[in-house]
């Protein structure tokens, strides 16, 4: 029997990209595998972006909300009622090419991969650049050094989390691939309870694929096979909101992993350093519309400082447990 996939795509405000992205998924070879479904998720898009798409031949199946829940509850929404052994989650932004799809599920269907959780490809923008692709797990240091910029100025001794390009030239273990273009095991997906829904977006992948690893599950990046990702997406729209919930994630996931202490050294450094650095930047940048940005981006994130610090201590006294990926 043909392995099967299901493809899960989040959509919020996405315009003309999710329409694209469908054209591409009908392109794409799907020899040696069963397309059982593609469920777009759609968080309430004021664009419309969700209309008209569907594409003959694609099993295609729409879920609307009547709000914005996140990415990783709608991950988890379109994840659902799958029987399929793999689940592809797949940005709107993200345009397949041909081998897109049946590479990596014949490098997963390997026996040798047996142990392959995680699967990723060769991400190229728009003038075939590789783009962020693959990265480190983060640690407490690693994420005080990006946050007050010691990365830029002191590469070689402050290694950014993202894999740099001459890392990505051959497929490779890797500590977690981007969301973007994320396929998992069912079973995978399933045994860890799906995406914590505590990350309302940002850090979801990562904090699955760590889980993952703590679980003996390898994460794997396929460099013979590529699909384009503008990057950004919808989320170029809402440059201040994009930062808090970065931010936000951040804390969350330093205290669910690292502890409290770790957690509460970090959020002290965001709410004091951060927001200096990050006008430094924009000064030096020239970039009025930047440090807008990043002021109401930090307006956001002091007014919702109490409940922050709630929610990472109690992801922290309860880092083993994740929100049911059924759960409403």
């Amino acid at each position: 029997m043909k392995p099967s996939l299901d493809i899960i795509v989040v959509n919020w405000n996405s315009g003309d990209h999710l329409g694209r992205c469908m054209q591409s998924v009908q392109s794409a070879c799907k020899d040696g595998l069963e397309l059982q479904q593609i469920v777009v998720v759609d968080n309430a898009s004021s664009d419309r972006s969700a209309e008209g798409i569907e594409v003959t031949g694609l099993p295609l199946r729409l879920i609307s909300n009547a709000s914005n829940r996140g990415f990783a509850a709608a991950c988890n929404q379109g994840a659902r009622d799958s029987s399929a052994e793999y689940l592809l989650f797949l940005n709107p932004d993200v345009r397949l090419l041909s081998d897109s799809l049946q590479a990596p599920i014949q490098f997963m269907q390997d026996p040798n991969n047996a142990g392959i959780g995680i699967c990723g490809i060769r991400l190229l923008d728009d003038q075939g650049h590789l783009t962020r692709t693959c990265s480190r797990f983060p640690t407490p240091a690693l994420f005080f050094s990006w946050m007050i910029g010691l990365d830029r100025f002191f590469p070689k001794r402050f290694v950014s989390p993202p894999l740099p390009e001459a890392d990505l030239n051959e497929s490779r273990t890797v500590d977690q691939v981007m969301g973007a273009f994320f396929m998992v095991r069912r079973a995978v997906f399933e045994a860890l309870g799906g995406f914590d829904e505590r990350f309302f977006v940002y850090f979801e992948d990562l904090d699955f694929s760590y889980r993952a690893m703590q679980d003996g599950w390898v994460s794997f990046y396929l460099a013979s096979a590529q699909a384009h990702h503008v990057g950004g997406g919808c989320s170029e729209q809402v440059k201040a909101k994009r930062l808090y919930y970065s931010l936000t994630s951040r804390i969350l996931y330093c205290y669910k992993h690292f502890g409290r202490l770790s957690g509460a050294a970090l959020l002290l450094a965001t709410v004091l350093i951060e927001p200096v650095s990050r006008l430094a930047l924009a000064v030096g940048h020239g970039s009025p519309v930047e440090a807008s940005d990043t002021l109401k981006s930090y307006a956001m994130f002091w007014r919702e400082l109490p409940s922050l610090i709630a929610h990472g201590i109690g992801a922290c006294e309860a880092s083993g447990s994740v929100p049911s990926a059924g759960a409403e």
